[in-house]
């Protein structure tokens, strides 16, 4: 194997996506050396700024073994995964064979090439609907997926674990709360064909994109009646990552953290901000709740403060939904131009 001061470059397995472009941003500004895998199925090549892109499945054994090895790979930062809750209900097997079957091929490529630092996109999703929900979610709570890619996302994070516990690979999980809003200089954004997410589709329904948004459920125990949860910057879900690999390159112990800031929004607030920012309130409609949302999730964020060197820039609900307006205007833009260059 060579030696460690040859080794320094860091895979980003779905590094066309939406947080793993926003990662590669970063890391290349401080010029790091990247390479990208992606199939490219929901990631966009013009969003992998700095780097090398190679085009493929993390599933793909000889493939992802000739990249750790062809590049020297010391690091893996893995966001490559499908993302969408009722698709793993109604097809729970794609999200077992992405989710956690390719993650098992990268581990097993990892540890033959001997990769020792590695870096896990996880989701709050693994708590499931916490008992009191009127706390912030610890990294103690005890986990209870309630779909598919929660627990697909649980399973993978087992296997990381009892790797790093049988060998020389140390890792960071990081669960995720909802990720939101775009990168601050307008290069990349979610691009995502019918996103879920809440802020990204009240942006497009600000942009007419949609003709209305939908509310699922006004009759929980919270403030408004609607469901409260902790959005967080998805540049500052990315410099996390960067604090991630330092702590690991410092020799931290494997370890597992919250990303959010501590604080939550409702949809009425969200709905509110984007409105007010847009000069229009937007046209709502008010459905039941769906089955398994709880009525509010928040990150408790003492561990990531206390463990990794890490400073949020961007906690502002206004700011995340600003920069979310911003991104849907350029790619409208982008649109029209296409068009007219056609």
């Amino acid at each position: 194997m060579a030696d460690s001061s040859d080794r320094q470059c860091t895979l980003v397995t779905g590094g066309a996506g939406y947080i793993g472009s926003h990662v590669v941003k970063l890391l290349g500004e401080r010029g790091e050396k990247i390479v990208v895998l992606d199939n490219l199925s929901t990631g966009n090549e013009d969003a992998v700024l700095y780097g090398t892109l190679e085009r493929g499945d993390t599933g793909d054994p000889l493939l992802v073994s000739r990249i750790l090895e062809q590049y020297q790979v010391d690091s893996v930062m893995h966001f490559a995964a499908h993302t969408i809750v009722p698709e793993s209900v109604e097809n729970p097997l794609k999200y077992y064979r992405n989710n956690t079957g390719n993650t098992l091929n990268l581990l097993q490529c990892c540890q033959a090439a001997g990769v020792d630092k590695f870096i896990f996109s996880s989701t709050a999703a693994t708590y499931g609907i916490p008992e009191d929900d009127t706390r912030p979610c610890s990294e103690e709570l005890p986990t209870a997926p309630i779909n598919p890619y929660g627990m697909s996302k649980l399973m993978s994070e087992h296997m990381l674990k009892d790797l790093s516990r049988a060998g020389a690979l140390r890792h960071v999980i990081l669960r995720y709360f909802n990720v939101a809003g775009s990168d601050p200089d307008g290069l990349i954004g979610q691009s995502t064909r019918n996103a879920t997410l809440l802020i990204k589709v009240a942006a497009e329904v600000a942009m007419g994109k949609r003709d209305k948004l939908m509310v699922f459920g006004t009759d929980y125990p919270t403030p408004d009646g609607t469901g409260v949860r902790d959005y967080i910057h998805v540049s500052d879900l990315a410099s996390a990552h960067l604090s991630a690999l330092d702590y690991l390159r410092a020799g931290g112990d494997s370890t597992l953290v919250n990303c959010g800031y501590g604080k939550g929004f409702s949809v009425r607030e969200v709905i509110e901000a984007t409105g007010r920012l847009n000069g229009k309130a937007l046209t709502v409609e008010e459905q039941p709740r769906r089955a398994g949302d709880p009525p509010a999730l928040i990150a408790a964020v003492d561990k990531i403060h206390q463990l990794l060197d890490w400073q949020p820039r961007f906690d502002d609900l206004d700011v995340i939904v600003q920069s979310a307006l911003d991104w849907e205007e350029r790619l409208s833009l982008r649109a029209a131009e296409s068009s007219g260059n056609a």
